[in-house]
């Protein structure tokens, strides 16, 4: 066995970290996995903000706070986890800032408050436009004081259950090769979203749905998966985003004949509606030939050099070397773009899932916060909150459980390296890149922005044919020292899993409901038959089909309007 911890934690951005630190604090020993370094983790590329209601730019409350996110949801967010979200964001704040966060401030010190899209006040606190990578900084630097001990570039492949029960994770060592086992009497899976199952993403590449894809084949369900939220505002054709931060500021969405479209689809809000809005208004501007190459435009000229200097610098360096265009002089070509996974690891309000000693936080868990849709600015903060409380929840659990010692069983690893070995000793078969790249064509072609069920069912067609391809995948490099060939081989193995479960629930939901819109043959929100979670457990290789309701506390559904 590798190493023993009382709490192994699955992933090292905002989440993954802030659960660290806290089940350190708790008196935890505590192992850190993650296959980057943790300042490469995609929290970094976080960008315009973090939500909480300290009320410096405007009247707030944890309560409006809670409302808007409700609102926001589209119904869907579970109240009771947005009611304890929205009231200890303040404090997570002030715990980051005492930390050294270097947030950006107002004239009378404070910190500064941005609007942000279907927030009722401005509560979006920020650090100009490099949000994501400040807080990274700081937690790692939090890490470091603490002195954990973080197995960087471990490929967590697996979770190890016995007698009902996570008791530690197998991971592929990059750096040096081979499979190692390290137990755990808790694990925290903390590993973002699975935006690659999308070709055009404003993912990084490393996000492949790794912590849902083993949380699932352990026995976990997932929730809500057919919810992938689009960006309004990613640069064409790379698809990396430019923050809501700059429609925050001020920023218009125009089309090719100049005009202020949002006026049309949200005449109060404009362009700091729901982000499900933002991405559909611009979708039917450029399907109905209003665009520019495929495009709308972002247009920043009004806001004045100063301005973007200052609170933008990093969303102009970022369409300079992208798109080739100063967003001082020009507007910038945008478009909707595939963005954050709403749905996830089934978790309760302290992170724990359904298997004991299994909890998760951040993107790849599903508390339920953000429901159908998710605010901007919210992400953020709840991989700081829930990721301090699975942490919390982590280490008490494995503090008062026994053994004294974490310990898993060795025929889980003798069960690994013969699955690992029967696909590397296979040289015969096809290469995983060409199934990856049809995967993510069809999901962007076939469920994206609008659904239409007869796309969907070709999509479920055409995922089922590309998993049964991918049985007979050939890894090339036989190597043990920074095989990327097998790992990359892995993750497509998890985004197919991922892209079935996505489409069975989509197909399934027969309504129109935040990021899950279907205009061509259900328009029309369903309370009375949707108005429920979709779970989905693995049986058998394939993925089944259940419903939870979803826990109202105060605000009973009603019509959004922008």
């Amino acid at each position: 066995m590798e190493a023993r911890h009382d709490v192994l934690v699955v992933g090292a951005g905002c989440a993954g970290m802030r659960a660290a630190i806290e089940a350190y604090d708790a008196g935890a020993d505590v192992g850190v996995i993650s296959k980057l370094h943790p300042v490469r983790s995609h929290s970094g590329a976080a960008e315009g903000g973090i939500n909480a209601a300290l009320g410096n730019a405007g009247e707030d409350s944890p309560e409006k706070h809670a409302f808007d996110t409700v609102k926001g949801s589209d119904y869907l967010g579970d109240q009771d986890a947005i009611e304890i979200f929205a009231a200890e964001a303040p404090g997570d704040i002030y715990q980051l800032d005492h930390w050294g966060c270097y947030f950006t401030r107002n004239e009378q010190g404070k910190l500064a408050q941005r609007p942000f899209g279907a927030a009722g006040s401005p509560r979006t606190v920020f650090a100009a436009d490099i949000t994501g990578h400040v807080l990274v900084q700081v937690l790692y630097e939090q890490v470091m004081k603490r002195n954990l001990m973080v197995y960087e570039e471990y490929f967590a492949w697996r979770l190890v259950v016995d007698d009902g029960a996570c008791v530690g994770v197998i991971c592929w060592d990059l750096v040096s090769g081979g499979l190692k086992l390290l137990a755990g009497k808790a694990v925290v899976l903390a590993t973002g979203g699975a935006g690659r199952i999308y070709r055009t993403t404003t993912n990084a590449y490393a996000c492949t749905g790794d912590g849902m894809a083993m949380a699932l084949r352990a026995g976990a369900p997932l929730k809500d998966m057919e919810f992938m939220q689009f960006h309004p505002t990613t640069l064409h054709p790379s698809g990396i985003l430019l923050t809501e931060g700059c429609r925050g500021e001020g920023a218009y969405l125009i089309n090719k004949d100049g005009e202020r479209f949002m006026a049309r689809y949200a005449p109060n809000a404009l362009e700091l509606a729901s982000r499900d809005v933002v991405s559909r208004a611009e979708q039917t501007e450029i399907d109905q030939g209003r665009g520019v190459d495929g495009c709308v435009l972002l247009d920043m000229r009004h806001l004045g050099a100063e301005k973007i200097l200052s609170r933008l610098p990093g969303s102009r360096e970022l369409a300079l070397t992208y798109a080739g265009v100063d967003p001082i002089y020009e507007p910038v070509p945008v478009r909707p773009g595939a963005h954050y996974h709403m749905g996830g690891v089934e978790t309760d309000v302290w992170g724990a899932t359904e298997i004991e000693g299994l909890y998760a936080a951040g993107e790849c868990a599903c508390v339920s916060v953000h429901g159908a849709n998710r605010l901007g600015g919210n992400s953020l903060m709840e991989t700081i909150t829930f990721g301090r409380r699975a942490g919390r929840a982590a280490a008490e659990y494995a503090l008062a459980h026994n053994p004294a010692v974490a310990t898993a069983p060795a025929s889980a690893l003798a069960d690994a390296e013969r699955d690992l070995t029967q696909l590397l000793d296979r040289d015969e078969g096809e290469r995983p890149w060409a199934i990856r790249e049809e995967l993510g064509s069809t999901m962007l072609e076939c469920f994206g922005v609008f659904r239409r069920e007869e796309e969907m069912q070709r999509a479920i067609e055409k995922v089922a044919s590309l998993r049964e391809r991918y049985q007979r995948v050939v890894v090339e490099d036989k190597g043990s020292v920074f095989n990327t060939d097998l790992t990359q081989a892995l993750e497509l193995g998890y985004l197919l899993d991922l892209a079935a479960c996505m489409l069975q629930a989509g197909i399934a939901r027969k309504e129109s409901r935040g990021a899950h819109a279907r205009p061509y043959d259900y328009p029309q929100r369903d309370d009375e038959n949707f108005l429920k979670h979709s779970i989905t457990r693995w049986v058998d290789g394939q993925p089944v089909l259940s419903y939870k309701p979803v826990r109202i506390t105060k605000w009973q559904p009603t019509e959004r309007s922008y």
